[in-house]
């Protein structure tokens, strides 16, 4: 079972920025930040793909930069330039090599004041 842990979430003003930590108790292959606003489904942000590729949300693209640091099984999401409707419940979400199984973090609230 691999725990993935997020933290860094807060209250911001429009056009500032946060960065968002998720730690993995285990080795991740494939990482990804997802956000769910308030009364909306939950959406992709971004995700990584094979080849260091990340594929971003149109609407964080330019904005939003994910990295990782494999020998922390740390990945962290750079929110820069937010708004509003950025505002939502962030979640990692973890892939290990060699399995279907998925895992998500607790989820971490970044509000965006106008």
């Amino acid at each position: 079972q691999v725990q993935l842990v997020e933290s860094g979430g807060g209250l911001v003003q429009a056009g500032e920025s946060l960065r968002l930590s998720c730690t993995s108790s285990g080795r991740i292959f494939t990482w990804g930040w997802y956000r769910q606003a308030p009364g909306k489904q939950r959406e992709l942000v971004a995700i990584t793909g094979s080849g260091g590729s990340i594929t971003y949300a149109d609407s964080v693209k330019g904005r939003f930069t994910v990295s990782r640091e494999d020998a922390k099984n740390e990945v962290y999401l750079q929110m820069n330039t937010l708004k509003p409707e950025d505002t939502a419940v962030y979640f990692c979400y973890g892939r290990p090599l060699f399995t279907t199984r998925e895992f998500w973090g607790q989820g971490t609230l970044v509000t965006v004041s106008s």
